[in-house]
Order: structure tokens, then C-alpha cells, then sequence
């Protein structure tokens, strides 16, 4: 749960809230899967994957889902380029889990799954499709709304003039290294003291631009649309970011 999605829960009445301020990342690396909501899997700039057989998927499938059957997978998989976020679903949790365990090990970064497979999608009402199998994988990475490309990030690095960089990571995880010219302040405390956390970055005004990162860009995002509700120049970077010291690396 987010320190936002906390606030909202304990205004609702709810008492035992706990934070996981790691996040996903950590999450996912304990081995735990991650689930792709609605929208995403309708509307998101990904690839997903039906790992049913080809004649289930003519009968009745996600719209812009690739048949890629499980039977096959290992054969297959490749065609899904490695930077792609990918949502995969079947009938068969453990196929899955199985595919979802097979992509990690092989790199990639953004697997997420349907929750409750092909049945749960219709369970929730969700659109469906029939007709001729796709199984050509079309994808292109598509910067989101306040998204900053790597290229001009890495630019603000290299000329802190043209943004500050705001790194809203624990403290633990900066402990472990940061970007030399980039400014501190973990996400539960740029919550919590949302109006005043002007006063704690070094002469920035609302029209300067702010480049926001954590470890893989939900943080960022999050800190990204509050300081846009309080009309900052914010915009949030998606890679993740890996430190030792001050050496970082930015993996697109």
C-alpha cells in the first residue's frame, strides 16, 4: 500500500494501515507476482499474452491479446521485446506463474499477470473478442503524460541548471548511493508535508522543472501528481535506477 493510499484508508476508518515503502520492487523481488488492473490491461502500452491454446483464444479472448500458447512458451517468448511491460493470462494459474517465473529469469523487467486468468476477466465483466489468432507482437515504447525521457534526465544530470532532480527513495535505499546533484526527500514525507516541502528543496519555484525518481517510476509518479495538484513543473522518470555510491545507473 502507498503512503497516499494509506491517508485515504485511515480517513475511511481503517486502523491497522501499514506502508510498504519499498514498493513493488521489493515485492516482486521476494518472488511475489504483481496484477494488472483493468485499465491497463485494456488501455496500456504493453504486450498481452494468452498462453491458452490458439483454440481457445479464436473462441473468445482479451482484445489485443497475442496468442502465444503455454505448450510453446519457452519457444516463443522471445518475440516479446525485452523492454516491454507484459500481462500475461490463461485458464491455468500455474502455467502463469510458470510464464511469469520464465520471463523474470530470462530479464525481464515488467511481467505482471490477469487477476484470476481468463475466467476472472470474465467474471468482471470484461470486454472480449473472437476471431483469427495474432500472434505477430507489435509494441513501442510510448512516453505516458508528465513521463521525462531517460535522454533528458540524463541531460539535467549532466547540466543541473536545466531541472532539479528530486529523489524520493528511503532513506535506506539512498544510503546505498544517489545521483551526486540530486536532492532528497523520501515519498511518505513529501505526503505529509506536501506544502512545505518547497522549503526543504534549494531555490526552486513552481515553474522550474523538477525531475522525479525512485527505483522504477511508481514512487516518482505518485510524488509527480501531487506537486502537479500544487502546480509545479513536475514530471516523473520510468527506468529503474540502481546505486552504489554515487555511481548510478539508469535502466531504460
Amino acid at each position: 500500500m502507498s503512503p497516499k493510499s494509506a491517508g485515504q484508508a485511515v480517513k475511511a476508518g481503517y486502523k491497522n494501515i501499514k506502508v510498504m515503502l519499498a514498493g513493488e520492487p521489493a515485492w516482486v523481488k521476494a518472488g511475489n507476482p504483481t496484477y494488472a488492473n483493468y485499465g491497463w490491461v485494456c488501455r496500456g502500452n504493453n504486450v498481452l499474452i494468452d498462453l491458452r491454446s490458439a483454440k481457445k483464444n479464436a473462441a473468445a479472448r482479451i482484445p489485443r491479446s497475442v496468442s502465444m500458447p503455454f505448450a510453446v512458451f519457452e519457444d516463443t517468448f522471445e518475440d516479446i521485446p525485452l523492454k516491454a511491460p507484459v500481462v500475461l493470462y490463461s485458464d491455468n494459474t500455474e502455467e502463469s506463474i510458470a510464464a511469469l517465473k520464465m520471463l523474470k529469469e530470462e530479464g525481464y523487467k515488467k511481467v505482471a499477470l490477469v487477476e484470476g486468468g481468463f475466467r476472472g476477466w470474465k467474471r468482471v465483466g470484461g470486454t472480449l473478442k473472437k476471431g483469427p489468432v495474432e500472434t505477430e507482437v507489435r509494441w513501442a515504447r510510448i512516453l505516458e503524460e508528465g513521463e521525462v525521457s531517460v535522454a533528458e534526465f540524463q541531460a539535467a544530470l549532466d547540466d543541473p541548471s536545466l531541472a532539479v532532480i528530486l529523489d524520493v527513495r528511503t532513506a535506506n535505499e539512498v544510503a546505498e548511493g544517489k545521483f551526486a546533484s540530486s536532492q532528497h526527500i523520501p515519498l511518505d514525507e513529501l505526503c505529509k508535508e506536501m506544502d512545505n516541502f518547497i522549503c526543504r528543496l534549494k531555490d526552486v519555484d513552481r515553474g522550474q522543472k523538477i525531475y522525479i525518481h525512485c527505483t522504477t517510476g511508481a514512487r516518482a509518479e505518485m510524488a509527480y501528481k501531487e506537486l502537479k495538484k500544487r502546480d509545479y513543473n513536475a514530471y516523473f522518470l520510468v527506468a529503474e535506477v540502481e546505486c552504489e555510491g554515487s555511481d548510478c545507473e539508469i535502466i531504460d
